[in-house]
Formats: C-alpha cells, sequence, structure tokens
C-alpha cells in the first residue's frame, strides 16, 4: 500500500511558504504522494473554512513539482466538466513532461451547483462532459505518432509523456463503471473498510470482465489520534480489501497543524510497513 497527504488549498493554509513546506516534509517522511482538491467559484453564503480563498489544483501542483524531487503529485479530484478538453489536456501533459512523469489524476463530475452557474456548464450534462473529456485525454495520450483530432482537427499532441494514472472519484454504481471504461481505479471519499468492501469486490469484477489489470484503489480517511492497534488494523483491513493507496486528510492552517497530522500517520506507516 502506499500512502498519501492531501495539502489544504483554501483558507489561510493556501500560501506559498506553508504549501511548498508542507511538500517538503511529505517528502521527507517518505510519503508516496500528495493530493490536492478543486473548487473554482465559492458562493459568498458558503466561504465557512475557506473565506472563498481556493488555489488552482492543476497550477499549484505544477509549482510544486518544481519544489520537490520525488513525491508524487495527484489531484483529489479534478471537477472535469469545468474545463475544456484540449487546454486542460495541455496542462496536464506539461505537468506531467516537466515533473518527470509524476502527476496522478483523480477525477470527478463536481456537486456545487453555484460552480456550475459561474462557469456555464449545464449540471445535468456532467457526466456526459466527463466522459467525453476523459476519453479525448486516453485518445491524445495513447495515439501512435502522437496525431489525433479535436472538433475534427488532426493535430500532434506534444509534449506526450506517459499518461499519468486516472482515478475516479466518487460512488458506487457511476464511478465504477466510469473506472472501468476511462479511469486506472476507483477514489471513494471514505477509510471505513465495511464501506468500500462490496464496491471493492464489484470493481475488481468489472475489471477481470473487461480484460483488464487489477484497478487501483485509493481511500481517504484520518488516522493517527486513535490508538496505534486499531489504525494499524484498519489499514490492514483496507489492504486486504484491495485499497492500494491511503491518503491522510486534515484541517489546518498552519504549519504546526499539519505537522501534527503528519507526525502520527508517518510513525503509523513505519509501523504498518514494519509489521
Amino acid at each position: 500500500m502506499r500512502f498519501g497527504f492531501a495539502l489544504r488549498l483554501m483558507g489561510k493554509a493556501a500560501n506559498a511558504s506553508i504549501l511548498r513546506e508542507s511538500a517538503l516534509r511529505a517528502e521527507s517522511a517518505h510519503l508516496d504522494t500528495i493530493w490536492v482538491p478543486d473548487h473554482i467559484a465559492i458562493p459568498p453564503d458558503e466561504t465557512e473554512g475557506s473565506g472563498g480563498r481556493y488555489l488552482d489544483p492543476l497550477a499549484s501542483l505544477a509549482w510544486l513539482a518544481a519544489a520537490t524531487r520525488r513525491i508524487r503529485l495527484g489531484t483529489a479530484v479534478l471537477v472535469i466538466p469545468y474545463r475544456p478538453a484540449l487546454p486542460t489536456a495541455k496542462v496536464i501533459a506539461t505537468i506531467q513532461e516537466l515533473s518527470g512523469g509524476r502527476l496522478e489524476l483523480g477525477v470527478g463530475v463536481g456537486w456545487m451547483d453555484a460552480e456550475f452557474r459561474a462557469v456555464g456548464v449545464d449540471r445535468q450534462a456532467r457526466g456526459r462532459i466527463t466522459d467525453e473529456t476523459l476519453t479525448f485525454l486516453r485518445r491524445a495520450f495513447d495515439s501512435e505518432n502522437d496525431e489525433t483530432e479535436s472538433n475534427g482537427q488532426p493535430f500532434v499532441f506534444r509534449p506526450n509523456p506517459p499518461r499519468p494514472r486516472i482515478w475516479i472519484g466518487g460512488g458506487a454504481p457511476h464511478a465504477l463503471a466510469r473506472a472501468t471504461r476511462v479511469g486506472d481505479g476507483w477514489m471513494p471519499m471514505t477509510d471505513d473498510p465495511l464501506s468500500i468492501r462490496a464496491s471493492a469486490k464489484e470493481l475488481r469484477s468489472r475489471f477481470a470482465e473487461a480484460g483488464r489489470e487489477t484497478p487501483e484503489i485509493a481511500a481517504f480517511g484520518a488516522i493517527g489520534q486513535g490508538s496505534l492497534e486499531q489504525d494499524l488494523d484498519r489499514l490492514a483491513a483496507l489492504e486486504e480489501i484491495g485499497v492500494t493507496e491511503y491518503i491522510q486528510g486534515a484541517r489546518y492552517e498552519d504549519l504546526d497543524g499539519y505537522m501534527r497530522s503528519l507526525d502520527p500517520f508517518a510513525m503509523r506507516i513505519e509501523a504498518y510497513r514494519s509489521r
């Protein structure tokens, strides 16, 4: 199992010094991945916890790629319907190229009505747009001779580094079907083994029927506040049902708050790996 940490791109923690230092400390703690969220237009009546301040996830990961050397860089999740397919593919390819292939692409269909209105996209069309965009992404990255087309116009898609792994966020059954069609794995927003078990089994079955390799599964949670044994048992139960990455989430406004979650998390990772 790999281990990652969800960095905050919102509120007081969304500044250069905290973001850079958080990424460096995650890398020093030998975590595998750092993940960032996506919101593009927070309405005035829903700013609690963020003040409406959100950094762009792709721009932030491009900046963090230059600040780090080894750790992988992921979106959890990028809301695909908010962004046009071709320019988004170009940004993704650029980050993947300049980071040395460290990008992880967690994606979702979105849910906030206000954001869909702000970007001028029909919320009811979000599933279709997501499928079309992901199909385009896979076609662009996997095309022979780096040639593809958009709106009937052939063009050369370069740079064309190895395609980043695509994680589909959301719940069953839609996320599982989408992961099988156009993703590499599933990203449920929970770390409860009982909640994940049946869907993880279904996803493995779907992948097998499609002739695909075993899917990736990432679980979100927050360990380190309870007993060590309970946390280690939870990680073992998650790995047993097929979870391949555990992502630690925490609310923090400064570096001290971040470290109060990172330090016990790193300790449990070390204990789990040596168990």
